[in-house]
């Protein structure tokens, strides 16, 4: 089945191949990647784009010595195949196994780590500024999708590329698509010089005519200006953009053709300076199901390879239930508008846009943009909600102090995939949020503790006129622990889950969150123990409650549990006030070490770090032992 692939000695050997062999290379890469992603998950769609272009690459640059950056780099599983790594795609994205990002740590094809989008020209020409202060001789590249182009730091890297003309490649990746539907002028942009397709060949055309002609050389070199005014006419002018800010432009090519692709490649590498290489290319090009429905193949979980079809959903999420309640708030509320970057569809927004789409704003992948915008929207005198992953809100965290909290403006922001997501690893768990927003000053910070808290929530937000962050997790409620919500709020107010008033107990356990509910589950198991517990939800994380703190400054053992980084979170912020009020007992905090946390499946990754049911109770009775020698 895989002929081509059995017979594959690595990267070094497709220089030999003939133009038959390396199609025939693609073919059965996208028939592997359909079948393996489809037992794993994973990023498909992008991947099946990205095909002969990957080869193409391989084929001209020998990145032993050359580097690769990737942007974003969930594209690059064609490039591990192609590495030496295929046979451990029955584990991508598992603990312990293959990422689904490039890892340095992973391969000496991988040259820089790549999670987020719109970071790859300014790894690249940083790479080739060490290379040309070093005195090397290699080539840089770094292939970026289009909808990264709607991120800033691309813009500031191409005006210090073309500034100071260091050579280097940028291959342009544009399939139209990000995550969801590219959007905003840099995407029109594309999409003019996309249906440029014949100016190359044009070009290629008119030059071998003319050195033909008598005097040809004369007659090609004083045609130049018509050639440079052909393209500005074929591409508006609006076409010169990177060649105006000195950076040479090269296509579009058709990035599913092996032998173009090689050539421009080439060209590319022979050129002493920037060269931007305009690669079209189809997302889930050769899978009608990923072609059809390219948002939903993007990042996907395990599927039938012969329907595309996946396990039916288990129900309600945060993310539905987050979408669903805020567009039934915006009926009766006519200043509340949608904020998101390039994530509708992750964040619960489609139905929102759908319903009220003059107010949906998605600014592409721009988060530092989303959030300014939200500020100016509020302090014009809309009630704005920014939805973004966790992770990526970490890019703007100068326009939530600058432009929101010094400013205290009512800017709700919904905190999606807070603490562990799982698979995408390190750099998409949500593990700082707690401890970058706590230091804010005027920022309040909730999580509930369920769905239908995070409703509850909502509904008190659209009255709450202060720079506001809800965070909740991936995925639904806890299995089996069934919580009453909230339905009234007021900050630094906290739950008893349990009957004991803290001035009773010997044990103290207080969590916020997802762990709420594993922490009233713990304190049961304590309680038919026969100890003395309280189980405390804290829906505010800051401000705190302080009054219920100052209850259990006689208790033996105060315990905090947050999906979450421990420095500079929860615990330590509940530690400090406790220390204030003269808390002489033990405190144990639980939570995420000093470390950035692997890919795997949530509930591993739970036990792992301590913060399963089962380890939590282990930990609270071992601090119980140590200084009171009774559990």
């Amino acid at each position: 089945m895989y002929e081509m692939l059995k017979k594959y000695r690595g990267p070094q050997t497709l220089p030999a191949m003939n133009l038959d062999d390396l199609n025939q290379m693609a073919k059965e890469i996208r028939t592997y990647l359909i079948q393996s992603v489809s037992k794993t998950g994973g990023h498909l769609a992008p991947n099946l784009g990205v095909v002969e272009l990957t080869i193409a690459l391989h084929n001209v640059y020998d990145f032993r010595s050359d580097r690769l950056v990737f942007d974003v780099g969930h594209q690059c599983y064609v490039h591990k195949i192609l590495t030496g790594r295929a046979g451990g795609f029955n584990k991508l994205r598992k603990y312990g196994g293959l990422s689904g990002f490039p890892k340095r740590s992973e391969s000496p094809y991988d040259h820089f780590d790549t999670g987020h989008a719109s970071t790859s020209i300014s790894a690249a020409l940083g790479m080739a500024r060490a290379r040309d202060i070093k005195g090397e001789d290699h080539s840089v590249v770094c292939v970026i999708g289009d909808g990264a182009f709607s991120g800033g730091m691309v813009w500031e890297a191409l005006n210090d590329v073309g500034f100071r003309q260091t050579p280097m490649t940028i291959v342009l990746n544009d399939n139209e698509m990000s995550i969801a539907r590219n959007v905003g002028s840099m995407s029109l942009y594309f999409s003019k010089l996309r249906s440029d397709v014949n100016y190359e060949k044009f070009k290629a055309s008119f030059q071998k005519k003319v050195e033909k002609l008598p005097m040809g050389d004369s007659l090609s070199h004083g045609a130049k200006w018509m050639k440079d005014s052909f393209k500005a006419m074929v591409v508006e002018q609006e076409g010169m953009i990177f060649e105006n800010m000195g950076i040479k432009y090269l296509g579009p090519v058709d990035g599913h053709n092996i032998k173009d692709m090689s050539k421009i490649l080439k060209k590319a590498r022979e050129f002493d300076g920037p060269v931007i290489i305009h690669a079209i290319t189809q997302k889930g090009r050769g899978y009608n199901f990923a072609v059809e429905h390219p948002d939903k193949f993007h990042g996907i979980a395990p599927f039938d390879s012969l329907n595309g079809e996946v396990a039916a959903s288990s129900g309600k999420n945060y993310s539905k239930v987050f979408g669903e309640t805020l567009t039934k708030l915006a009926k009766n509320n006519q200043d509340i508008v949608a904020i998101t970057a390039a994530m509708p569809q992750g964040t619960g927004l489609a139905g929102f846009a759908e319903a009220y789409p003059d107010r949906f704003f998605d600014v592409g992948i721009a988060e530092e943009h989303a959030v300014t915008l939200a500020a100016g929207m509020a302090a014009a005198g809309l009630k704005p909600y920014v939805a973004i992953y966790s992770t990526f809100l970490q890019r703007s965290l100068d326009q939530l102090i600058h432009d929101v909290c010094i400013q205290k403006l009512n800017v709700t922001f919904c905190l999606d995939r807070g603490g562990i997501v799982g698979d995408d690893g390190e750099t998409h768990q949500g593990l700082f949020d707690l401890a970058y927003l706590s230091m804010i000053p005027n920022m309040t910070l909730m999580a509930p503790k369920s769905m239908a808290e995070l409703t509850e929530m909502l509904k008190w937000s659209t009255s709450f006129q202060f720079p506001l962050a809800i965070r909740y997790p991936r995925g639904g409620d806890e299995k089996g622990i069934d919580l009453a919500p909230l339905k009234e709020f007021t900050p630094g107010k906290w739950e008893l889950l349990t009957e004991l008033n803290p001035s009773q107990a010997d044990i103290v356990l207080i969590g916020t969150g997802k762990m709420s509910a594993r922490t009233y589950a713990v304190a049961k198991n304590l309680e038919a123990s026969g100890l003395k517990v309280t189980a405390i939800h804290a829906p505010f994380i800051k401000p705190l409650d302080f009054d219920l703190l100052a209850s259990m400054i006689n208790s033996q053992l105060v315990v905090t549990v947050e999906d979450g980084i421990l420095h500079g979170g929860f615990g330590e912020f509940v530690l400090a006030q406790l220390n204030k009020l003269g808390y002489k007992g033990s405190f144990l905090p639980i939570g995420y070490q000093d470390t950035f946390v692997e890919q795997g499946d949530v509930d591993i990754l739970y036990d792992e770090h301590g913060l399963s049911q089962a380890k939590i109770e282990a930990s609270v009775r071992a601090a119980m032992v140590g200084d009171h020698g009774t559990a």
